[in-house]
This record gives structure tokens, C-alpha cells and sequence, in this order.
């Protein structure tokens, strides 16, 4: 029983961490801004934060790498959930791989850097790591709301939506960027984005965190039956 009720509480903390993921990468977006005051929140782009020569890129770098273990953390909570699940391990180890390639991000130049020609292989390469990392995002979401209940499906279907909307309109306005040129709401598009994925990851982990039928790492059998290391009856 102790051995159960262990195994069970490690997955609570894992799935946990998603949660605190996504209120730790609020709270680096709105703070480390603060630091480099001619940044506008609204109009640039959050990889701006972390670009050659920005003054905030050291401490970005350093702070988003909780978010990047925590995620990684919440990966692997999905992947115990999935023991009979083929679909929602597969959400974990997508989880995993993305986090492993959060763990380095090319990052872009400056504006003024790139009006100039002055890009490298380092901004080809953080426009391939945003577009891989985005569909692994879909992903990870539709793999594992496949697994999930009717309302979780509805939901994910509706956040792939917002980010398709939210998304696009980032898409539309950055080219801009690399001219150098206004780019008006471009910073509130983009969060708005990366919010709707934040706040679905927070949902995802409080279902999982409170369904009772979910399949937990595998015990020992007692008369040809898996022991449930969930204890507690579906909500």
C-alpha cells in the first residue's frame, strides 16, 4: 500500500509541474521586460528578450530554464498516466522531446542587425526550431486530448483554434521584424498564443490530476489482475 501511495504522489508531482510551468513563464514574461526599458510589451516579440546584444538576454536565458525542466517534468507525469494509454504516452514523450529542445533555442538578432543584412544561420535556425516546436505543441495537444473525455476534446479543439487565429496574426505581422518595421500588437498576438497553450497545459494536469480511472505506472498482479495505484474513485 506505502509503495502505491508513493507512486501515486510522484505522478501528483509531476502532473503539478505543468501547472507551475506555465505560472512561472507568466511571471519571467512579465518581469524580465521590467528590465530593459525601451522594450514594449505590445509591439515586439517575446524572442526579442533573449536576441544577440538584448539587454535582458543573460537573465531570459537563466530564467526560463525552470520552465523548461518543469514541462520536461509534466512530460514524464503524462507518460506514467499513459501505461494503457498508447495515445497520451505518446503526448509524453512528445512533451519530453519538446522540452529537450527548449533546452537550446538559436536565438535572432536584434532588429536594426537584420534591416542590415546582418543575419546568420542562427535566425534561419530559430524560425526552424519556432515551427518545430509549434506543431509539436498541436501535437501534444491532440494526442492528449484523444485520450481524454468529450469536454477535453471540445476544449483542445478550441485552443487549436485560438492559436491558429493568434498564431497567424504573429505570422502576418513578422516579416516586419526583420525589416525593421513597426509592428503594431505583434507582443500581445503572441502571448495571447502562447497563453491559450499555457492555460490548456494548466487544464490537461487538473484532469489528470483529478480522474480516477486514469492508468497509473504498473504494479505487481494479485490473481491475474493489475493492482490500480489510483485509490481514489473517478470524479
Amino acid at each position: 500500500m506505502r509503495q502505491q501511495r508513493d507512486t501515486t504522489r510522484l505522478t501528483d508531482v509531476l502532473l503539478a509541474s505543468g501547472i507551475l510551468s506555465s505560472i512561472w513563464y507568466v511571471v519571467i514574461n512579465a518581469a524580465v521586460p521590467s528590465l530593459w526599458p525601451e522594450y514594449s510589451i505590445v509591439d515586439q516579440t517575446v524572442s526579442e528578450l533573449s536576441a544577440f546584444g538584448a539587454p535582458t538576454r543573460a537573465v531570459w536565458i537563466v530564467a526560463a530554464l525552470p520552465y523548461t525542466i518543469l514541462f520536461g517534468l509534466f512530460g514524464w507525469g503524462v507518460l506514467r498516466t499513459g501505461t494503457a494509454d498508447r495515445r497520451r504516452r505518446t503526448a509524453g514523450w512528445l512533451i519530453l522531446a519538446c522540452a529537450v529542445l527548449n533546452l537550446w533555442w538559436p536565438p535572432m538578432h536584434a532588429r536594426e542587425v537584420l534591416a542590415a543584412g546582418g543575419g546568420t544561420m542562427s535566425d534561419t535556425l530559430h524560425l526552424v526550431w519556432a515551427g518545430a516546436i509549434t506543431t509539436m505543441f498541436i501535437m501534444i495537444m491532440v494526442a492528449t486530448a484523444a485520450s481524454l473525455g468529450s469536454g477535453l476534446r471540445l476544449y483542445t479543439a478550441f485552443t487549436v483554434v485560438v492559436l491558429a487565429l493568434f498564431g497567424g496574426m504573429t505570422t502576418w505581422l513578422s516579416p516586419n521584424v526583420a525589416l525593421d518595421l513597426p509592428t503594431p500588437w505583434i507582443g500581445v498576438w503572441e502571448r495571447l498564443n502562447i497563453g491559450a497553450f499555457l492555460l490548456w497545459v494548466v487544464v490537461v494536469a487538473v484532469a489528470l490530476l483529478n480522474r480516477g480511472d486514469i492508468a497509473r505506472t504498473p504494479l505487481p498482479e494479485v490473481g491475474g489482475r493489475a493492482i490500480s495505484s489510483r485509490s481514489r474513485s473517478p470524479g
